[in-house]
C-alpha cells in the first residue's frame, strides 16, 4: 500500500507499536510511585523519603537535634534532606525512562511526553 516508506508501509503495525508504547510508559508511570528514594542530611539525622515521582512520603528526625536554640538549624537540615529526596528521585525517574526508551529502540536522549 505504501511503497518506498521501508517498514513503516504497515499502518497496522505501526499503530500496534504506538498502542504498546503508551502501555509501556503508562506502566512506568505506575511503577514511578511505588519506587522509593530516601534523601538525607545531617549525616543521617533528617531522612526524606519520596516516590521516583518526588512526591514526597515520609520524614525521619533524629530526636537528638530537638534543641530551641539549633531551630534554623533543624528547618536547614530538613530542607536539605527533601531536596536531596527530590534529586534522587529525579534521576531514578531519568534512569528508570532510559530503560524504556532503551528496551523500545528509540535513541538515548529523546524526551517522552512527561
Amino acid at each position: 500500500m505504501f511503497k518506498g516508506l521501508g517498514g513503516l508501509g504497515d499502518m497496522g503495525k505501526m499503530m500496534k507499536a504506538a498502542q504498546e508504547t503508551q502501555e509501556k510508559m503508562a506502566r512506568m508511570q505506575e511503577d514511578l510511585a511505588l519506587i522509593e528514594v530516601i534523601g538525607e542530611s545531617g549525616a543521617g539525622l533528617v531522612k526524606a523519603t519520596a516516590t521516583a515521582k518526588g512526591e514526597l512520603t515520609g520524614l525521619e528526625i533524629d530526636p537528638s537535634i530537638f534543641n530551641g536554640d539549633d531551630k534554623e538549624i533543624v528547618e536547614d537540615l530538613i530542607l536539605a534532606a527533601i531536596k536531596d529526596a527530590q534529586a534522587k528521585a529525579a534521576d531514578r525517574s531519568k534512569n528508570e525512562l532510559e530503560k524504556i526508551t532503551e528496551a523500545l529502540g528509540l535513541p538515548a536522549g529523546m524526551k517522552l511526553p512527561f
